[in-house]
Parts: C-alpha cells; sequence; structure tokens
C-alpha cells in the first residue's frame, strides 16, 4: 500500500467504511483501466492518480456517508459516464445489486470490461436513455436508492431519477455547488413525481476542500403514468 492509497483507506475509515487488501486492488485496477481507455475516448478530464482518488473515488463514495448502504439491496446509477458513483459503492459495498443506465453505448461497453476485469457480479449495464428505460417494467418504481451524479439542474434530474426510486425509497443527486436554487426550483417536479425533500447534505473534500452536496429525496407514491415524458423533453421543458 503507497501514500495515495493510505489516504484513501483512512478516509473512508474516518467515516466508518473499512475495505480490504481484494477492495483496494479493484480500485487500483479500476484507475488503471479508466486511464488506459480514456487515451481512447473521452471518460474523465482527471486522470492523476491522487485526484482520482479523491475525486473520483472518494467522491463517489461519499452517498454513503449519509445514505446506510448496509440496509440498501439495489442501486440505481443514472447517466454514470465513467462509472461514477455507481462502480465504487459497488466495491465498497460487494452486495448491492447494481444497474447503470447510460446512453452512450461506448461507455457501456467501458463498464462491461471493469465489471468483468474486477470480478463484480451482479451489475446490470443498460445500454439507453433513462426516460425509455424508467417505463420498463422491472425498472419502473423498483430501486431503493437511485443516484447521479452532477448530471443535469435538480428539476430536470428529478424526472430522470425518481421513476426509478421505488416508493419509500431514495434519490440521491451528488451536486458540487450550493443546490439551493436548483433544490427551490425543483419544487414543482418534486410534486408531480412524488417526491419530498428529505435533506441536503453539505461537506469537502479531503485537500483541496471543494464543496459537494448531496440532495437526497424520499419516494412518496408510485411514478404517475405521464412520467418521464420522450427523451429530450424534460431539458427542453423542466417542469418549473
Amino acid at each position: 500500500m503507497d501514500v495515495i492509497q493510505e489516504a484513501f483507506v483512512q478516509r473512508l475509515g474516518e467515516q466508518g467504511i473499512t475495505i480490504d487488501e481484494k477492495q483496494l486492488n479493484q480500485f487500483e485496477n479500476y484507475y488503471k483501466i479508466l486511464v488506459e481507455w480514456n487515451e481512447k475516448m473521452n471518460l474523465t478530464g482527471i486522470t492523476e492518480r491522487d485526484q482520482v482518488y479523491t475525486k473520483h473515488f472518494y467522491d463517489s463514495v461519499s452517498l454513503a456517508f449519509f445514505v446506510d448502504m448496509k440496509k440498501v439491496a439495489t442501486v440505481a446509477d443514472i447517466g454514470s459516464g465513467a462509472g461514477f458513483p455507481g462502480i465504487p459503492l459497488k466495491i465498497c459495498f460487494p452486495h448491492l445489486r447494481l444497474t447503470i443506465v447510460d446512453s452512450l453505448n461506448k461507455r457501456i461497453n467501458f463498464l462491461k470490461h471493469v465489471a468483468d476485469t474486477l470480478g463484480l457480479t451482479e451489475v446490470e449495464l443498460i445500454h439507453g436513455r433513462a426516460e425509455e428505460v424508467a417505463r420498463k417494467k422491472g425498472y419502473r418504481d423498483s430501486f431503493d436508492v437511485v443516484t447521479a451524479r452532477a448530471v443535469a439542474r435538480m428539476a430536470v434530474l428529478n424526472e430522470f431519477c425518481l421513476p426509478f426510486v421505488k416508493v419509500g425509497g431514495q434519490f440521491a443527486a451528488m451536486k458540487g455547488s450550493d443546490p439551493s436554487d436548483e433544490v427551490k426550483e425543483a419544487g414543482r417536479s418534486l410534486k408531480e413525481l412524488k417526491g419530498a425533500l428529505s435533506k441536503v447534505h453539505s461537506f469537502s473534500l479531503p485537500v483541496e476542500e471543494s464543496d459537494r452536496h448531496i440532495v437526497v429525496i424520499d419516494k412518496k407514491g408510485a411514478t404517475p403514468a405521464k412520467y418521464p415524458r420522450k427523451p429530450g423533453t424534460a431539458s427542453k421543458l423542466p417542469l418549473i
């Protein structure tokens, strides 16, 4: 274990999350695959090893500081990109049944390679638009926790993500800068999509201390039949 890994393990430990050697190796292999594939396709602008461990891995796992993953069985990561936060959460909590939805097939192929190489089981990777997948049986109103990391404004994200959450489950939006205005603007979408704001958690990333916020929303009722609307509609005509 080198300095970067030691710091990573220690910081997770401070939040009550322990990982063993196998899990640490999975993170290291994930890093190597990310950098290798990033030369062929645009996955991330962050490739320095210490930065990846902090800004991608630690940042992804931070969801578990505020949502008790030990009590969660199923997670959906919508618009996951290079696998954040889904894959780091799956590495730390191997019991999770993880579903990742992404609209770009190249990214899904990358994630398949990651899951195979790391030996991750019970990971379902779906190439598709969130608005279409959320209408399918087995996905609609189905997941304990649904998450998205820096994908869109809350009013739009709610329509992408809340339809996947089961009644009594939670949607957690992972944000950088203060989302207060977005949360206010999203009032109508929450009402329409049967969501209610639970809490906005704030913290800083280690070392560089950039702000992070996690907006947790409770799903109060089944998704009304008209949502989500056709692909592209939520972005053009958000529920505000």
